[in-house]
C-alpha cells in the first residue's frame, strides 16, 4: 500500500525513482478509509534527507499511511530552506490538540551537551509529554532516545573516549516479541554517536525493557509501556552513503575521526559501503507500525489517551 505524503515534498519523486508506491494528500482524499496518522518530529540538520529515509522504510509495509512534520518553535534550521519548512512543517502548538497514531522522533547533533544546555530542551521535553496521551507509539531515535531516557526515567548518558561509527553486530534479547518477528539471530545497525547509555543505568528502573544490544556498540534498543515507548540508539534508517557523507564531511572540515568501521569494502574509503543493515531496518519499522501502531490504535483516534 502507498504511502500518503504532502503535495510537493521533495522525496516524493526522489522515491518513484526507486520503483516506491507514494501519493500525495490530493489523491489520497479521493479513498475512503482511514490511514494511519504517522507524526515526525525531525531535528536532523539535513531534513530532506532525513525525511527520504523515513518514508523509503515507512512506505515498505501493507498500511496506508498519512505523514506529517513537526517543528520546533524555539530552533530555526540552519541547513534547511526556509520555504521547505514553511511548506512541510508545522509548529508542536498548532499540532498540540491533534492525535497520532504514531511518532518518530529522530537524532539532534547536540548529543556532547548536557540535555538542559541544549536550547529548545524545554519544548521537546514538552513534546515528550505530550506524546504519551496523543499518541499511541513513540520511536525515539539516537539523541532522541537518550534524551526520552533521561526525561521520562533519568537514565543518564555517557560520552565515549571515540566516537561509536560504522556498521556494528547485534543481538537479540527477547526474539519472542512482535518487534523482532523475522529478524536473523545476529543482525547489523549503523551507528553515529559520541555518547552511549549504559546497561547498569536502564536495569535500575523496571519499567524498562532492553530488547537488543551489540557486543561493541552496547544497549541498541529498550522498551517501555509495553510498546508505547521504543528507545533506538543506532540509525537503522540510514541510506548506504549516509555514513561515507558523514566521513567526508569531518575530514574536509579537518577534524579528527576514524573511519566508520565495517563499512566499505575492504575497508577501502574508496570503496562502496557494504549494505547489510538495509533489510532489518525494514522489518524493524514494518514490525512497529503493524503490530505496535496499526495493531494497538483505536479505530476512533480521539480515544487515544
Amino acid at each position: 500500500m502507498p504511502l500518503n505524503l504532502p503535495d510537493r515534498l521533495p522525496a516524493i519523486e526522489l522515491l518513484k525513482k526507486e520503483n516506491i508506491f507514494v501519493f500525495d494528500h490530493s489523491r489520497a482524499s479521493r479513498q475512503d478509509i482511514r490511514p494511519l496518522r504517522i507524526v515526525v518530529l525531525n531535528l536532523m540538520p539535513l531534513k530532506i534527507t532525513t525525511e527520504t529515509d523515513l518514508v523509503r522504510l515507512l512506505s515498505n509495509t501493507p498500511l496506508q499511511i498519512e505523514l506529517s512534520f513537526m517543528k520546533l518553535r524555539s530552533h530555526t534550521p540552519k541547513n534547511t530552506p526556509v520555504e521547505h519548512m514553511k511548506a512541510f512543517y508545522k509548529d508542536f502548538e498548532l499540532m498540540s490538540d491533534e492525535r497520532f497514531d504514531g511518532m518518530i522522533i529522530t537524532g539532534a547533533p547536540v548529543e556532547q551537551m548536557p540535555f538542559e544546555e541544549v536550547s529548545y530542551w524545554s519544548e521537546v521535553s514538552a513534546i515528550f509529554d505530550w506524546a504519551r496521551t496523543h499518541v499511541t507509539s513513540t520511536l525515539y531515535i539516537c539523541w532522541a532516545a537518550q534524551a526520552g531516557l533521561y526525561h521520562h526515567y533519568g537514565v543518564p548518558k555517557h560520552d565515549l573516549p571515540h566516537k561509536m561509527f560504522g556498521i556494528f553486530e547485534h543481538t537479540v534479547n527477547r526474539p519472542l516479541l512482535p518487534i523482532f518477528r523475522g529478524f536473523d539471530d545476529v543482525f547489523y545497525v549503523p551507528h553515529s554517536r559520541h555518547t552511549e547509555i549504559r546497561r547498569e543505568d536502564i536495569e535500575r528502573c523496571p519499567e524498562l525493557d532492553i530488547l537488543s544490544e551489540s557486543p561493541e556498540a552496547g544497549v541498541y534498543m529498550v522498551m517501555a509501556r509495553g510498546g508505547r515507548e521504543f528507545f533506538v540508539t543506532g540509525h537503522s534508517e540510514y541510506s548506504p552513503y549516509t555514513l561515507d557523507g558523514e566521513y567526508k564531511r569531518d575530514l574536509a572540515k579537518g577534524l579528527s575521526i576514524d573511519m566508520p568501521r565495517n563499512y566499505y569494502r575492504g575497508d577501502d574509503p574508496s570503496q562502496p559501503p557494504l549494505v547489510r543493515w538495509r533489510a532489518h531496518a525494514n522489518l524493524l519499522f514494518s514490525n512497529w507500525l503493524n503490530y505496535y501502531v496499526y495493531q494497538e490504535t483505536p479505530y476512533d483516534i480521539n480515544e487515544i489517551r
